[in-house]
């Protein structure tokens, strides 16, 4: 059984003697002298993941003007930044963006811009005060002029990530990139074998405290990130680093078409083999991390999984969707995580940086919780007709032709013997058959794929179901596929004509 401490391995590391590899080289040393012999020969396992991280901004403390200024309201490029806890501290976050250029411009860039040295315009305003009597203040400034330049990211490097596609028949434009209709494309995010958290899935050396790479500097963990989802393997880090000793090569603005602006983060976390467990943990390979393919057509809490996939599939090009190859692409840059993990490396081999023990772990096993909504959503059972007229199979189109004359309804469901729903008939099929001449049976003429809904859905899913397949008009059915109502696409322009 092997056991070393961080003591013993930051002693290794002043004295030259540390073993180092990346989480790639790991899954061969693995695999040649199993995880006891493993742990024996490695001391840290260094991992590295490079992609876009919107839950990110810095801290900025200006100093104080002459006179001096209590911030109310501040741009900095036009970008305006938080100024509500102190007379000239602001936060910006990388997704806010710029009043006039809009989504071509936004936080994101103007951090960038700092880290390149370049000067920002910052204009603030106030109400005034007999301390802060300053109302207006123009000026301009690069990284150097403010005091503290802080990066704090509230939810960074999740341990995976879903991946996304499309059902609908237009493009649409996600944080998950562009996704094309039809299931035209799959993109993703991670870095699979090099990724922090799937390299110590259990957090035993990940956790408040723990020093890392970030932005091509050595920063810390500064607790769970927002949305930790630790339960199903979605965990996240909150983070900080001082922005001053950052490098661009690591920390890029990015603008996402129909969406806005991210952050290009670059971050590794070295992990110490403290036994053979953490040696094993870190031999994952892109086939052992699993997620999902959701479909982004859909609104988010009701969005469907379509299937689970590896990163090793994502990361061949193709994954099958319904017996069909659909391209896949990456949001992250799998080679710029790869350089990061091998330069976190090379400081640990160099004497540069020391590995540590968290503080505290992070949560194993919570899940993140939906917004609570006080305000009624719409269901399908809330505007559904409930008198419905539906239509026997064995009727014939005569019948057919006269019911709907009758009850002026356009679509009849039809049913079986048990009064199970089989099919559906509209006033469309009946001309058509008419015209024909064809007057035998509704089931000679009916649609047999019925695209439903069940009263339980949200109305926003089911508008969502008729556009994607060009139908008007949805029979609501049970458990036993009894017809209990119907919807229609007029009855959803109503509801949110009512609401707007």
């Amino acid at each position: 059984m092997v056991k070393k401490t961080i003591h013993e391995i930051n002693g290794r590391i002043r004295d030259g003697s540390v073993n180092v590899v990346t989480a790639e080289e790991m899954v061969h040393i693995v695999g040649e002298l199993g995880a006891e012999d493993a742990a024996k020969e490695v001391d840290v396992v260094t991992t590295g993941t490079f992609g876009a991280m919107c839950s990110s901004g810095v801290w900025l403390n200006f100093g104080h003007s002459e006179p001096p200024i209590k911030m109310q309201k501040v741009f900095l490029n036009d970008v305006e930044a938080y100024t509500g806890v102190a007379a000239v501290d602001a936060f910006i976050g990388a997704t806010q963006l710029s009043e006039s250029l809009g989504m071509d411009y936004g936080g994101a860039h103007v951090i960038e811009d700092l880290i390149r040295g370049k000067s920002i315009h910052l204009h603030a305003v106030s109400h005034g005060t007999d301390c802060y009597p300053r109302k207006v203040l123009d000026t301009n400034l690069t990284l150097e002029d403010m005091n503290q330049v802080i990066m704090m990211n509230p939810r960074n490097a999740y341990q995976k990530y879903n991946a996304a596609t499309n059902s609908t028949k237009s493009t649409i434009h996600t944080y998950m990139g562009s996704l094309l209709p039809s299931f035209g494309n799959v993109t993703y995010s991670g870095a699979g074998v090099l990724s922090p958290l799937s390299n110590d899935p259990d957090y035993m050396t990940i956790g408040t405290g723990t020093r890392i790479f970030l932005g091509g500097a050595q920063g810390y963990i500064t607790g769970q990130g927002t949305q930790h989802s630790s339960g199903g393997g979605f965990g996240t880090l909150m983070v900080q680093g001082d922005l001053k000793k950052m490098n661009p090569d690591y920390i890029r603005a990015a603008n996402f078409t129909g969406y806005g602006t991210s952050l290009y983060v670059g971050m590794g976390v070295p992990i110490p083999i403290l036994n053979e467990q953490m040696a094993q943990a870190t031999a994952v390979t892109d086939a052992g991390v699993t997620t999902k393919i959701l479909d982004y057509g859909i609104p988010s809490r009701d969005r469907p999984s379509l299937r689970d996939v590896t990163y090793e599939e994502l990361r061949s090009g193709y994954v099958d969707i319904d017996g069909r190859d659909v391209p896949t692409s990456s949001l992250s840059s799998f080679k710029k995580s790869r350089i990061i993990a091998s330069e976190l490396k090379e400081w640990i081999f160099r004497g540069e940086f020391f590995v540590s023990l968290p503080a505290e772990r992070l949560p194993k096993d919570i899940s993140a919780k939906p917004m609570k909504q006080t305000e009624g959503i719409a269901l399908v059972s809330d505007i559904m007709a409930v008198s419905v007229v539906t239509i026997a199979k064995n009727a014939s189109v005569y019948d057919a032709a006269k019911t709907i004359m009758d009850t002026a309804f356009n679509h009849l469901p039809v049913v079986n013997d048990d009064n199970t729903l089989v099919g559906i008939v509209t006033a469309w099929d009946i001309s058509k058959a008419v015209s024909q001449n064809k007057f035998d049976l509704v089931e000679g003429i009916m649609t047999r794929k019925v695209i439903t809904a069940t009263a339980d859905e949200r109305v926003a899913v089911v508008a969502r179901r008729l556009d994607q397949n060009s139908v008007s008009a949805m029979p609501v059915i049970n458990k036993e596929r009894h017809v209990i109502g119907m919807i229609t696409s007029d009855d959803i322009s109503k509801l949110f004509a009512r609401r707007s």
